[in-house]
């Protein structure tokens, strides 16, 4: 008989490691309907100071676990964003990972890919990043992009050189590439997890008014005009392609072994807590721990106490 599981699992070595069941997980097998998909907290009258000291506990909790898995050496964990723009993408893995030790951590960010990584497939300029065990890898946007902003822009698979590519771009023309490259990240990150790597996908979910209300406070005050372009426009007014194509890519990649959580995003303390919180959670399940010394070690190390002692 079959076993039939009911809820996401990360698999790290083999282990069955149970993800975080929070409201905002996009489940496996289930439709997820963006347009069903909370941009807001359910209680917008939070207390904002609670919010800060429940992250600071939680960037605590969470810097103490990656000691204990960079100490362990076994696993790996990989933290995918991806949005829209002025969704606070920068902001938040600043503001939950800001207690982690640097030398545990990194992060890449993938921005329009360069000569050389198309010459590759799709997935090689981010399967380089990939962190090494012991390590937190994030990727500010990942892989993802060719079945997000690619889809929305199929002009830009010409530059990718693909072979046997339709000569007209129409959407309906293309569901074969998207199907195999939502083929080919399901299987890419199931063998990511058998060798040890969990994978956390946070969708951060914000609304069209609040980007509105980003975008000008961009161009209002001086401090932020560096983050504004006028292609940010350009890509706003696709709106609605890119939520098919959010719709789609959560759809068809959310997997008892890398599920996504669609996160609201319109209120940012409530966004930080919610992401550190299943990341916190992740890190339990993983349950890292410091190696343990032989007897053997434990007999050496007390002939050197001796001699630093005896100095």
């Amino acid at each position: 008989m079959g076993i039939i599981i009911h809820a996401p699992f990360l698999y790290a070595q083999n282990i069955m490691i149970k993800a975080p069941e929070t409201p905002y997980l996009v489940k496996p097998d289930s439709e997820f309907k963006i347009a069903a998909a909370a941009t807001s907290p359910s209680d917008t009258n939070a207390d904002k100071s609670a919010q800060k000291k429940e992250l600071k506990r939680l960037r605590k909790l969470i810097g103490t676990l990656q000691h204990r898995l960079y100490a362990e050496d076994k696993h790996s964990l990989l933290l995918i964003f991806q949005a829209m723009d002025a969704a606070g993408k920068d902001s938040t893995i600043r503001a939950v990972l800001s207690g982690v030790n640097p030398a545990g951590c990194h992060v890449s960010s993938f921005k329009k890919p360069s000569s050389q990584e198309l010459d590759h497939d799709f997935l090689w300029r981010s399967a380089i990043r990939l962190p090494e065990r012991g390590r937190i890898g994030v990727f500010n946007r990942s892989y993802y992009e060719e079945t997000l902003v690619v889809r929305v822009h199929p002009e830009y698979l010409r530059y990718q050189r693909l072979p046997d590519l339709p000569s007209d771009l129409a959407d309906s023309n293309l569901q074969d590439i998207w199907a195999q490259r939502f083929e080919s990240i399901r299987e890419h990150e199931k063998h990511l997890t058998r060798n040890g790597t969990v994978i956390l996908k946070f969708f951060l979910n914000v609304s069209l008014d609040e980007q509105k209300r980003r975008f000008l406070s961009r161009l209002n005050e001086p401090a932020k005009n560096w983050k504004f372009s006028a292609d940010d426009l350009k890509e706003r007014a696709l709106w609605d392609k890119y939520m098919h194509a959010y719709e789609a890519t959560l759809n068809a990649t959310s997997t008892e072994y890398a599920a996504w959580y669609a996160i609201p995003a319109d209120d940012k303390p409530f966004m930080r807590v919610e992401v550190a919180r299943t990341i916190y959670a992740a890190l339990q399940s993983i349950n890292p721990q410091y190696p343990k010394v032989s007897k053997e070690e434990l007999a050496e190390f007390a002939k050197l106490r001796q001699l630093l002692e005896s100095e």
